[in-house]
């Protein structure tokens, strides 16, 4: 008589069971489906875990979302490239391109997040703080190159534009023109250090 044939089963890679991975793995669902897929079963298939594990640890799906949010937050203000150049308009946001290639899915779920907020609007309070970090570090970054102080407007019109380079970036995988981009705007920038500093009243400061 045979041995009957060993059940097979198929195999679900275990990205880890702890809450980060979890969350992680919540990163992901909504960063390939939307924050309307974001759901307990979803998470455990993604992770390779139990769907009871997943309500273990957050207990209903608002906290569960709420808790990604804040993770997104907390990994992308890690991981922004603003601050991440050579101290010169040559350095300028140095690293956007392999911020993009290395984490696409945490670049995803930001946009999903902004284009979701529009209907649930309690998500905006995370996003405005987040989007504060960012406009505050590119003052500070621009401060460090620029001569004279560096206006809202300014800061702003410069994080449009990176964010513009990533959304591009992130979807048509164009990474030569995220350089090209850059490039120009670094020379720019390069024009706007070389201009003497405004003396008080707005005039340039003749030495």
């Amino acid at each position: 008589m045979n041995d009957p044939k060993p059940t097979t089963r198929k195999r679900v890679k275990n990205y880890g069971t702890g809450r980060t991975a979890l969350l992680e793995a919540a990163v992901r669902v909504v960063a390939r489906g939307g924050l309307r897929n974001l759901t307990y079963r979803a998470v455990a298939e993604e992770a390779g875990v139990t769907h009871g594990l997943v309500v273990h640890h957050f207990g209903s799906r608002d906290a569960l979302i709420e808790e990604a949010v804040t993770h997104a937050i907390r990994s992308s203000l890690g991981t922004n490239s603003l601050e991440s150049g050579t101290g010169g308009p040559d350095g300028f946001a140095a690293g956007l391109a392999d911020m993009v290639e290395s984490g696409p899915e945490l670049q995803a779920f930001q946009y999903e997040l902004l284009l979701e907020a529009r209907r649930r609007p309690e998500l905006l309070a995370h996003l405005r703080a987040l989007y504060e970090e960012y406009f505050e570090a590119s003052r500070r970054e621009l401060g460090r190159l620029l001569p004279d102080p560096v206006s809202p407007g300014l800061s702003r019109l410069v994080f449009a534009a990176l964010e513009g380079l990533v959304l591009h970036q992130l979807v048509f995988g164009e990474r030569a023109a995220t350089e090209d981009a850059l490039s120009e705007l670094r020379s720019l920038l390069e024009v706007l250090a070389s201009r003497p500093q405004a003396a008080p009243g707005g005039r340039p400061d003749a030495g």
